[in-house]
């Protein structure tokens, strides 16, 4: 499966990154998708912008996605 397929990942999805944050968690909040991602981690609230390119490379798993999902 391609990882790079448009609406694969939404906002709100929970997500494992390979590396560990400084805070020591590896557990991210997808708050925007496009060319750049803003991930918030969920050990210490950081928000941070990845490129689209760098966040496919270090994207372990998608942990969980939204519930409710608007369509």
């Amino acid at each position: 499966m391609c990882r790079s397929m448009p609406g694969l990942y939404r906002i709100g999805d929970i997500v494992q990154m390979k590396k560990r944050h400084p805070c020591g968690s590896d557990r991210w909040e997808i708050l925007r998708v496009g060319m750049d991602f803003r991930l918030k981690c969920l050990g210490c609230g950081r928000l941070v912008l990845l490129p689209r390119p760098k966040f496919e490379k270090g994207l372990k798993k998608v942990v969980s996605t939204p519930t409710n999902a608007d369509n």
